[in-house]
């Protein structure tokens, strides 16, 4: 077996003065940077860097620039109010939203903070997003707009009822029920002064969908053509049941003055997306061919001035998950995972010749593109996001910001090792291995395996804020982290494997990384555990009942116990159809839930287990955690049950976070000693 070594110990050459490990409470304590957006005039770089108040429970966002001349930092706002969809205008002004006065409100500044200015009067308007035109001529806001009666409509004399009446499917989405609300795109002009209409053109009017893909969609998905009269949206205009079983949206095209709407991706079967110009007015954007697939292969499709498509990636085994066109309007940069990593490449328009630009064991997370160099938001399993500014006809790769240099430079770091690994059906797969800080390989320590989720997202160079891999080694725990069947990275084949599949190849690529980690002298193959969320919480769930003895612990998080129950209370059934073949009932699949649904194997069940479940997880219901511990419960198992009423897939509130670490690292030590 070949290994690998690559230490990641963030360039610190003073490490050897480091005074502590990473903590939980440390985690909450670093600075979290997004966006990177270069200006007009390439001097600027502006983004954003939320930090939170533990004691207050909550996060505060304010937005930064770096002077690219002097490579300096600079403060723009610092307010007990978040700014929110900051971006670039004429003359680089920036344009943000801000709950500063009036509720939700539009204001503008100069790059260095100067002039801060209210553009919008907004009244009754609940502004979700928005992105201001080329020619700053008009801007396009989300908002919502009420479009189904309340069961108090209905019933005006019953004003404290608390009740839903519903006829479809849909009415709740991952973390929240319906508000009767739809998402509409408005178009509100701007005055030669700045000010912003108050009110707005509905691009929408009358329709019952929502100008972005719900729930999660924002400003990514519509865009301005370059003279600023036209307007591309993203939108799955279809409804309850129909919503919940087709990935099929499509670009939109609306004419501003015309008021005109016609379909620009009809044909197109699966997911369409993220439309962008370029400077030569082709159109670019993400496409999924299969319809019902959510983690299909995402290429970038380009349409020319004639109107002809040409789908640029389809040669390529990668599956794209960002782009941004080079100023020329001849290439296009883009983001995709390959091989545990997610890196930058390089790709010709005319010839659909590619290149990888970037390198090494990181996840590049944004792109901003000014003449031949790219902004670029970094981050590892050992740092967290920072930017950088690459070289593209070089390739050099230089480090801009630092945000939490004065936390982590006072910290002894884990360090990770690429491992390969050879499956049980002869094929080799890609192991993180992480190790404790000042790892001595004459100890034994104790060993976690860590199932991701997904199940088709990566195990790359990611850094969480709750299942961080270097908090954990920080524990003095070693986390085998395998990029088993179903992560995109190692081709489509590789990524399509899982469906259908989930408790079969997937727990053998498990099993075998666990096991050949236990061969190293410095595991202690009595303590070993395995922890996971979602899919990885299913992956739990399903190993209790198939590891044979091999763990001491385990600890699920948000995971699918009962197939059947969850195919019967999930909402978003493309998943659950894809993967699964449709519904439970239906005599073909019969034997796949038999077969992949862990709740059949609890008879097998006789490890420790650390149930976990938020209830506001529509996704995965907090009936699926409950049956678990019950499960373990009645066998006699030492069980606990955490529950966040009212947190989702996603614990997200400061406080309910460090519970969440607390309790997961109290019952880790509890069972494996570290």
């Amino acid at each position: 077996m070949k290994v690998l070594f690559a230490c990641i110990c963030l360039g610190f050459s003073a490490l050897s003065l480091a005074q502590s490990t990473l903590t939980p409470e440390l985690l909450w304590q670093l600075k979290r940077v997004s966006g990177g957006t270069v200006s007009p005039d390439g001097h600027f770089l502006l983004y954003s860097q939320r930090t939170f108040d533990m004691a207050a429970n909550k996060g505060n966002t304010d937005l930064f620039v770096v002077d690219l001349r002097t490579n300096k930092s600079n403060q723009l706002t610092e307010t007990p109010f978040s700014e929110y969809e900051a971006q670039w205008g004429i003359n680089n002004t920036i344009w943000f939203m801000s709950t500063e006065k009036d509720g939700m409100q539009i204001y503008s500044m100069e790059a260095d903070g100067s002039k801060k200015t209210q553009r919008s009067t907004f009244k009754d308007i609940e502004l979700e997003g928005f992105k201001v035109a080329p020619n700053e001529s008009s801007l396009i806001a989300i908002e919502a707009v009420k479009m189904r009666q309340t069961v108090n409509d209905k019933y005006p004399d019953l004003p404290k009822a608390n009740a839903r009446i519903e006829d479809d499917l849909m009415y709740r989405h991952w973390d929240h029920f319906d508000d009767y609300n739809r998402r509409h795109l408005f178009v509100h002009t701007i005055s030669t002064s700045k000010e912003i209409a108050a009110t707005g053109t509905d691009v929408l009017y009358g329709e019952i969908y929502d100008g972005i893909l719900p729930p999660h969609g924002g400003s990514e998905q519509f865009c301005y053509s370059n003279d600023s009269k036209k307007i591309i949206y993203t939108s799955k205009k279809l409804q309850g049941k129909e919503f919940a079983q087709s990935t099929n949206s499509e670009l939109y095209e609306y004419v501003i003055d015309t008021k005109e709407t016609r379909k620009l991706t009809e044909g197109y079967k699966g997911y369409d997306n993220n439309p962008a110009f370029s400077s030569m007015n082709q159109l670019a954007w993400l496409s999924m061919a299969r319809n019902g697939f959510e983690a299909d292969k995402n290429d970038i499709i380009v349409r020319d001035n004639s109107g002809n498509d040409k789908n640029l990636t389809k040669g390529i085994d990668l599956s794209v998950t960002d782009f941004a066109w080079h100023p020329s309007g001849k290439r296009i940069f883009f983001l995709a995972a390959i091989k545990g990593t997610v890196h930058v490449f390089d790709l010709d328009i005319a010839t659909g010749t590619y290149k990888q630009l970037t390198e090494g064991q990181y996840d590049y997370v944004s792109l901003s593109i000014f003449g031949e160099y790219i902004y670029a938001g970094r981050q590892s399993m050992v740092a967290p996001t920072d930017l950088y500014e690459i070289n593209i006809k070089k390739g050099k790769v230089n480090q801009l910001t630092e945000v939490n240099k004065d936390i982590l430079s006072k910290l002894t770091l884990p360090k990770v090792e690429e491992r390969w690994v050879e499956t049980t059906d002869g094929k080799k797969m890609l192991v993180w291995m992480v190790y404790p800080p000042n790892f001595d390989a004459t100890k034994k320590y104790p060993a976690l395996l860590y199932c991701q989720g997904g199940p088709q997202s990566p195990v790359s160079q990611f850094f969480s804020y709750r299942w961080n891999l270097a908090l954990m080694a920080s524990n003095g725990y070693i986390v085998v982290a395998p990029n088993r069947r179903g992560l995109p990275g190692f081709g489509q084949e590789w990524n399509d494997a899982i469906s259908q599949d989930w408790g079969g190849q997937a727990m053998k690529d498990y099993l075998v990384a666990i096991d050949d980690a236990s061969q190293e002298p410095y595991v202690d193959e009595t303590r070993l555990g395995a922890v996971g969320a979602s899919y990885g919480g299913y992956s739990v769930y399903m190993l209790a009942g198939i590891h044979e003895n091999r763990f001491k612990t385990f600890i699920a998080h948000c995971g699918l116990f009962n197939l059947e129950s969850w195919y019967g209370t999930t909402e978003e059934l493309f998943f659950a159809n894809w993967d699964h073949g449709g519904a439970y009932w239906l005599d073909a699949n019969k034997e796949n839930y038999k077969k992949n649904s862990p709740h059949n194997y609890v008879n097998n069940w006789n490890t420790p287990i650390l149930v976990i479940h938020g209830g506001m997880d529509f996704r995965v219901p907090e009936s699926e955690g409950m049956q678990a511990f019950q499960a373990a419960q009645l066998k006699g198992l030492k069980s606990k049950y955490l529950y966040f009423p009212t947190e989702s897939h996603w614990v997200q509130s400061p406080q309910n976070s460090l519970v969440w670490q607390r309790e997961f690292f109290e019952w880790l030590k509890e069972d494996l000693k570290p």
